[in-house]
């Protein structure tokens, strides 16, 4: 078993273990290892130059990103809470997202970068918002949110190894949900729905933490005689 802050630490290790070109930055992704502990033991396994606390800067996180994406290095970028994006936006959808198109295909922006989003945990106003949609209408960006451990692992190093700036959601209370997770790394595809249950009767799209709330309501619904996917 692991939680989901787990498989994704994991997802990171297996990566960085079979690319050189894989690095890590972010606001206390180092010594402190995040602040939801997804990087956890990062730096002393791959060491400074790989692993790069920054200032907070938001703005530099990105744009260093972009710049090094373009001569060969994938890099794992971490906001700590995506309400902070606002100050990186320029870097993200005008450069990240139409640098290959700008370019003519011949640019390729292999970044990712990963944040914290949602409510629950009393951040605020200011460290609890959903921006999900907002990146789903920029051309150019691929988004991933993952809903359970098995998923953040597998999508996280598809992410990784896709040519293409993915923005990668985490929502803060799916940190300790645990769930089963092979050791070895798997890819799952980006861009692909999953039916986590099969029903006849009413179909519930979802996404991040309310898939988990959706399959409790299906269990819950098959006492009553409703079969729900």
């Amino acid at each position: 078993n692991m939680t989901f802050a787990q498989a994704l630490n994991d997802a990171h290790k297996i990566e960085m273990a079979r690319d050189p070109n894989i690095y890590v930055a972010g606001e206390d992704v180092g010594v402190y290892g995040g602040i939801f502990g997804v990087t956890a033991g990062l730096l002393d396994q791959f060491g400074d130059k790989r692993v790069k606390d920054t200032p907070i800067t938001e703005s530099a996180i990105v744009g260093t990103a972009v710049g090094a994406a373009t001569v060969g290095l994938r890099p794992v970028i971490e906001l700590m809470f995506v309400d902070f994006i606002g100050v990186a936006l320029d870097q993200l959808y005008n450069q990240a997202a139409k640098m290959k198109y700008m370019f003519g295909g011949k640019a390729k922006i292999p970044m990712v970068l990963r944040t914290s989003c949602g409510a629950g945990i009393g951040a605020a106003a200011q460290h609890s918002q959903c921006l999900e949609a907002w990146f789903m209408h920029i051309p150019g960006l691929k988004v991933v949110m993952p809903s359970m451990p098995y998923d953040a692992k597998g999508l996280l190093i598809s992410a990784i190894r896709d040519d293409n700036p993915v923005v990668f959601l985490e929502h803060k209370m799916l940190y300790a949900v645990e769930q089963e997770v092979p050791e070895e790394a798997y890819t799952i595809p980006l861009g692909q729905a999953d039916i986590k249950h099969e029903g006849q009767d009413i179909t519930v799209v979802a996404s991040g933490q309310m898939v988990g709330r959706a399959l409790s309501e299906a269990e819950k619904l098959a006492g009553e005689g409703v079969s729900l996917e």
